[in-house]
Parts: C-alpha cells; sequence; structure tokens
C-alpha cells in the first residue's frame, strides 16, 4: 500500500500502558500501541470501548491516569497541550466540530492559526483546495449550511493546515449517509497517497479496514487484539463480532 512503513522504522507515534478517562471513571487500561511513519493504523471496536478517548490522550485533550504518550521520542506529557500540535500531530475529531456561523475558508485559517503555520497558510490552502476541490467551491459558504460530508472534508482540510506528520481521525464516517461514508474513506486513500501518516478509530470495521495497513481491537478499554488489516478482515471471530458478516 502506498506510504507503508518498512517494518525496522522506528515508531513515530508510540503508546505504552496508557491509562485514562473522566474523574473517576476510567475509560482505558493500560493501552499500549505504535503507528510508524507512513503507515496507517485503525483502532477498531464497538460503541463505548474507548476509542475517542485514546484519541484525545494522544491529543492532549484529556490528562493520562498512567503510562506515556511519546511523538518521536518526545513525552508529549511533558508538553502543553496547545503546543502539541506544533510538533505535527492534527486531530479531525468526532462530529467534526467546525464553527457553523464561519466560512469554509475561514475554519480552514483556524488550522494554520498557530505562530509556526502562519507562514505556510497559503501553500497549505492551495494544497486543501487540490485535494477537495469542492472546498474551493464552497470556500465562501457558511460551514453549518453544508452536508455533513462536505463538512467533514472541511475538519479534514483543517487538520491538514498544519502540515501534521500524523493525523489523527475520530469516527470520521460517523453520521453520515452510506454514499458519503464511500468518499470519505476514498478521501483518506488520497491522504495516504501523499504519503501523510494516519491513525484512525471508525466503527465502520469492514471499510476501514481496506484503507489502512494494520489494526488493534479495543474492546473495553484495552487492547484485544492486533495484525494486519488483511489478517483481521480475513479472521471469521472479527467478521462474527464487528463486521456482522
Amino acid at each position: 500500500m502506498t506510504g507503508q512503513a518498512s517494518s525496522g522504522a522506528a515508531p513515530m507515534l508510540v503508546l505504552d500502558d496508557v491509562t485514562a478517562g473522566y474523574g473517576d471513571f476510567q475509560a482505558l487500561f493500560g493501552v499500549s500501541l505504535d503507528v510508524k511513519a507512513g503507515e496507517a493504523v485503525a483502532v477498531i471496536g464497538p460503541n463505548g470501548a474507548g476509542k475517542s478517548t485514546l484519541m484525545r490522550a494522544i491529543s492532549g485533550m484529556i490528562l493520562l491516569k498512567g503510562g506515556t504518550v511519546v511523538m518521536e521520542g518526545q513525552r508529549l506529557s511533558e508538553v502543553a497541550p496547545h503546543k502539541i500540535v506544533e510538533m505535527g500531530i492534527a486531530h479531525v475529531p468526532e462530529n467534526r466540530r467546525l464553527f457553523p456561523r464561519m466560512s469554509v475558508e475561514e475554519n480552514l485559517r483556524v488550522g494554520s492559526f498557530a505562530p509556526p503555520f502562519r507562514a505556510k497558510y497559503a501553500d497549505r490552502l492551495e494544497f486543501v483546495y487540490t485535494l477537495f476541490p469542492r472546498m474551493k467551491e464552497r470556500r465562501n459558504q457558511l460551514a453549518g449550511t453544508m452536508s455533513g460530508g462536505e463538512q467533514q472534508m472541511c475538519a479534514i482540510g483543517r487538520a491538514l493546515m498544519s502540515d501534521p506528520k500524523i493525523l489523527l481521525m475520530d469516527e470520521p464516517s460517523a453520521g453520515l449517509a452510506p454514499v458519503i461514508v464511500q468518499q470519505v474513506f476514498e478521501l483518506i486513500r488520497k491522504i495516504r497517497a501523499d504519503g501523510l501518516t494516519v491513525l484512525i478509530v471508525e466503527q465502520n470495521v469492514q471499510q476501514v479496514l481496506k484503507v489502512v495497513d494494520r489494526a488493534y481491537l479495543l474492546e473495553a478499554g484495552t487492547i484485544r487484539h492486533s495484525g494486519l488489516a488483511a489478517d483481521l478482515l480475513g479472521s471469521e471471530d472479527i467478521r462474527r463480532a464487528y463486521i456482522g458478516v
């Protein structure tokens, strides 16, 4: 698959024995995983498994209760949360979280708001518009008036404005019509072809396993299984439990 990392490459992102949650509620129990440069890796599992919590723990939206998250040798617990994006981690949140009363282009500009990204604004905007021509057509439209699929394009584009090393995608197909889901996964293929590293959490197991290299199965806050995407797609246990066929 295009952009796939060599097996000997050192991981870009490493989670080791991560425990996290909200207040007294614990959502993750000793989660360990890694992502190498150029890979696309999925975290799959049922609703309530802790997938979104995992993404928030990586991007600094919640504090770890235990364990470490390391990006290119740097512990993220030693980095201010607002500086994590400057290390090359961009998060496309669940439900997109656009500013609905701002235009598409204003939403994209938010993605390059931090001082280190401002000099690249014009180049990155052109990159996003080349990747998503529809966003260029809609650049003056209020984001909240677009379809769900168009909003997802805008959310992905906003994350790409910071020229990230790794893109975190949280349930990108959630709430979208089947035909739009196909378009979203085609967008992920395009991003992969550009060589970007991707970590994606997704309930649409059958679709996501077709566009990633490896996957981890998260269940009740614990990694239950991991392997090559093709192997998991062919696993009878996984198929019965999570794909439904």
